[in-house]
């Protein structure tokens, strides 16, 4: 018997706050959340929002104090 390894696709997403998470490729996306393009294992898109998602504020605080 051959051991057959199947790694699960996940997708990035994000929200209209700029918050970002990890989806499973295929499953509907909750409401109020969007694809960015950014697919691969769980691990690889959580390294990909390590490296985007620097300012963990939500969009709406960041704008209430003056920044983008």
């Amino acid at each position: 018997m051959t051991e057959q390894t199947t790694e699960a696709r996940h997708v990035v997403v994000v929200n209209d706050e700029e918050q970002y998470s990890v989806w499973a490729v295929g499953r509907p996306l909750p409401a109020g959340w969007h694809a960015t393009g950014t697919t691969g294992s769980r691990e690889e898109c959580l390294a990909h929002i390590g490296r985007v998602w620097t300012d963990m504020r939500p969009k709406s605080l960041r704008l209430a104090m003056g920044q983008s």
